[in-house]
């Protein structure tokens, strides 16, 4: 695998575990795409809306997360599984597993 394929695949784990994060953060544990696409440079991370929602899909095939589309408005809330990942109490495969260092906003304490 190249480095700039490397690079791309750990972006996706990042952001998935960001998008995780922040619906943990979120009322009701639920947001909206278009939110999240802004949120997600609180830590750091760039990501167009498409990305998001093609990660959100892929996080929906985990059942980590449900999606719901009210026209172009596509509302997701994390499952308690979705929850114990973004908490680092749960490992899966594709999303990045956040260091005993790591706060629970990704910052290094």
């Amino acid at each position: 695998m190249s480095s700039r394929a490397i690079m791309r695949q750990l972006e996706r784990e990042h952001l998935r575990l960001v998008v995780l994060r922040l619906l943990s953060e979120a009322m009701g544990r639920t947001a909206n795409t278009a939110l999240l696409t802004d949120a997600v440079g609180l830590y750091g991370l760039a990501a167009t809306r498409d990305q998001v929602e093609t990660e959100v899909a892929w996080l929906e095939d985990q059942y980590l997360v449900v999606r719901a589309a009210t026209g172009r408005v596509i509302r997701v809330t994390a499952s308690d599984d979705g929850l114990d990942v973004a908490a680092g109490r749960r490992v899966v495969s594709g999303i990045r597993v956040p260091s005993r260092e790591e706060g629970a906003d990704g910052t290094q304490e």
